[in-house]
């Protein structure tokens, strides 16, 4: 089994460490790759620290992937040596269940297993991309086009395809006005993506201070939350909502920013239960809904449609030495937008 230079949390009360850890040899339907970048998502640091429950430690996390192919398996088909390709926030699936079986591998009926801190289908807990390499079954491969740089691609293997399948599920494009709550890691990209899918986008942020970055990325408007009176200025005015926020949020009163039959989609994960007041959502036929990354071919279809359009993350590379800093500021709100660790620094 390969050891690999790799940076892990010792415990949730720990500042990562650097450490090696083991991978699997690859087998018939497997592709190892070298990581040449790993984005750091708001998640890992809520894994790492036990906000979404107990972790296996040392806990290796990291599901923002992009490297190249330097072996395949001798069944593989989808990949080959040399090829530019990304791994974003799962790492197998039951492959049988109807979700599966529909393209929507993240909604596997069985569980799907997560790129690091789930039980594999060997045993193994899975560990993740703040290393130097990782094996991977061919079917949750992508390839990243030759249009994107591979550092600005890492990133859109969780913050891109986050943003992108609600995005395209709900009809984001001309003529639908679309509200971007919070403009981090996930927010920066909601707001590319809805620009480049054609409707009208708005980034409803608690101030202006980021109000000239939002709208270079692409914002027709910007607004901010914390005046009282931005919520009756916006009452019914959009079609769709995505919240990318990580925090508790008020959110009867953004349904109320909803027109009739308009839908609010939480792409964000606080730790807390968000408070609904039913007739928040009764009042205009409203819709509060939830989405979780996407499956395999949208992805695909995400990574397609950045290259197609010139869209990557708005990334600040660090070396992996400043892992622990760059988890403080993340939780400071202090990265435009995501931070990406060079993996040759491991």
């Amino acid at each position: 089994m390969p050891t690999v230079n790799a940076y892990a949390a010792p415990s949730a009360s720990e500042d990562l460490i650097p450490t090696t850890i083991e991978r699997r040899e690859v087998g018939p339907r497997d592709v190892l790759i070298e990581i040449k970048f790993a984005g750091i998502c708001h998640s890992d640091i809520h894994t790492v620290r036990g906000d979404w429950g107990p972790q296996q430690y040392p806990l290796t996390p990291g599901h923002e992937i992009a490297g190249f192919v330097t072996e395949v398996g001798s069944e593989v088909t989808r990949h080959k040596v040399g090829d530019r390709v990304g791994v974003g926030c799962m790492v197998n699936s039951c492959k049988e269940c109807a979700n599966c079986l529909a393209g929507e591998e993240q909604y596997c009926l069985k569980g799907m297993t997560g790129t690091y801190g789930a039980v594999d289908r060997d045993g193994t807990i899975t560990q993740g991309g703040y290393s130097t390499h990782v094996v991977v079954t061919e079917d949750f491969v992508v390839t990243i086009p030759e249009g994107i740089e591979l550092d600005v691609a890492a990133p859109l293997l969780c913050a891109g395809i986050t943003t992108f399948s609600p995005l395209k599920r709900w009809g984001a494009g001309p003529g639908k006005k679309v509200a971007v709550v919070g403009l981090g890691g996930l927010g920066h990209m909601a707001v590319k993506l809805a620009h480049a899918m054609g409707a009208e986008v708005s980034v409803l942020s608690q101030s202006l201070k980021k109000q000239e970055d939002g709208l270079r990325l692409g914002a027709d408007h910007y607004y901010a939350t914390s005046d009282a009176g931005t919520f009756e200025t916006l009452a019914g005015s959009f079609d769709l909502i995505i919240n990318t926020v990580s925090a508790s949020i008020d959110i009867s009163s953004y349904l109320q920013l909803l027109s009739l039959d308009g839908t609010l989609v939480n792409v964000g994960a606080p730790a807390e239960p968000l408070p609904v007041n039913a007739f928040a959502l009764i009042g205009g036929r409203r819709a509060f809904a939830g989405s979780m990354i996407g499956g395999i071919r949208e992805t695909q279809e995400m990574l397609d449609f950045c290259a197609e359009h010139g869209i990557g993350a708005e990334i600040e590379v660090i070396p992996a030495d400043k892992i622990n800093e760059a988890y403080e500021r993340v939780l400071a709100s202090d990265v435009r937008y995501r931070f990406v660790i060079d993996t040759a620094t491991l």
